[in-house]
């Protein structure tokens, strides 16, 4: 199974300790498995979703993991473009400098 860093979910297993565990068994654990979308795909979904609903904590994570997963730079990029026009040009421009950093450590800004 792979999961993403367990960082985020490490600061608060202590006082969730229950939606941890359903993270890690449901949806890295089964979700993120099931056969009939790519992880690549379900990157793509995942993103879009964190940029249109505004949630730029999540966001750092999944950029990074979507980066593993094989979405590239201009692909991101992209993505944040397109969701200027249906989901709002301040989530975009907040994923844009969250995902100028996750490229920036990852050097390939």
């Amino acid at each position: 199974m792979s999961q993403p860093p367990a960082s985020g979910r490490d600061a608060v297993r202590s006082t969730v300790p229950k939606m941890i565990e359903v993270t890690e068994n449901v949806i890295y654990g089964d979700i993120w498995e099931r056969p009939d979308l790519s992880k690549r795909d379900r990157s793509l979904v995942v993103l879009a979703t964190l940029i249109s609903t505004y949630r730029p904590e999540q966001l750092r994570g999944h950029l990074a993991r979507a980066l593993d997963n094989g979405v590239t730079k201009v692909e991101i990029a992209e993505i944040i473009t397109h969701l200027a026009f249906y989901s709002g040009w301040p989530s975009s421009m907040t994923a844009a400098r969250i995902a100028k950093e996750v490229f920036e450590e990852r050097g390939i800004g």
